[in-house]
């Protein structure tokens, strides 16, 4: 302890800036000196072992405390120089008197506060709308897709009991001019038989015209048509059965033919889709 307060005496003449001196913890062994000057006088020559004096100087202005065992060892700056921050240009005005009640305006603030979120709330679920529209729209058929979406057919360059093949929508369009024994036939058949119990007027608009997409229902195979056991179609895949209405009669597959949307403009055209 005599060894850290003779070592403490001899940096004293050194550490001359202006502070004062608090009481530590321990009795000084020797009085402490408070020294109020506007010069400090300094020897560059000599390194001083204290944190303000790695640059080789010691603090020249400004209050600042210290405390050691009997003189002082240790500097820090009060910063009584920093000015505060002026918020005034971002405080309302109703807050702005420190004499006045901030609750006499929480009504006009708080108005205030529910319009922007309001506002901001209103922005963000039109902006949501916007986005999901356009991701939508963007996935969705172009022009020469939707072209091709429907296909008008000429039924006159079908005769009676034939049918036609067509491509639409990347499938084959089956188009079968019936006659009146296949007509007759097909209304009379006892439903209580069929797999996928469908009448034959629920399947067509023109009794005398039957248009199915022609793909079985099973394994998406394309039938055979005017084949089979029913005088229909045939899938010689699997063995599937179908009748001039396209319903399944015999084999693996378990629905119908599918009947797309059509209408007849006139006798002679059907549009397909």
């Amino acid at each position: 302890m005599m060894s850290v307060a003779a070592r403490s005496g001899a940096f004293s003449p050194y550490l001359q800036a202006t502070n004062y001196a608090v009481a530590g913890p321990l009795k000084a062994l020797i009085p402490g000196v408070v020294m109020k000057s506007d010069k400090v006088l300094l020897d560059i020559k000599k390194s001083f072992l204290t944190r303000e004096s790695m640059n080789g100087q010691c603090p020249k202005t400004g209050p600042a405390v210290s405390v050691g065992l009997n003189a002082r060892a240790g500097v820090r700056f009060a910063h009584t120089d920093i000015k505060v921050p002026d918020f005034s240009d971002y405080r309302r005005p109703e807050v702005m008197d420190p004499k006045k009640s901030s609750q006499e305006s929480s009504e006009a603030r708080r108005t205030f506060s529910y319009l922007i979120t309001g506002s901001t709330a209103v922005i963000g679920v039109y902006t949501a709308k916007t986005v999901v529209t356009q991701f939508i729209s963007s996935m969705s058929a172009s022009a020469d897709v939707l072209a091709l979406s429907k296909i008008e057919i000429k039924l006159s360059d079908i005769p009676e009991g034939k049918n036609m093949t067509f491509k639409w929508r990347g499938k084959p369009l089956f188009v079968r001019h019936r006659t009146e024994k296949e007509i007759a036939a097909e209304a009379t058949v006892d439903l209580s038989e069929l797999r996928d119990p469908q009448h034959d007027k629920d399947r067509v608009v023109n009794p005398s015209w039957v248009i199915v997409i022609g793909v079985c229902t099973h394994l998406g195979c394309v039938p055979i048509a005017n084949a089979g056991d029913y005088g229909g179609y045939y899938c010689p895949c699997h063995g599937s059965h179908y009748d001039a209405s396209g319903r399944i009669r015999k084999g693996p597959a378990p629905l119908n033919l599918e009947v797309p949307y059509y209408e007849f403009p006139d006798d002679e055209t059907v549009i397909v889709g």
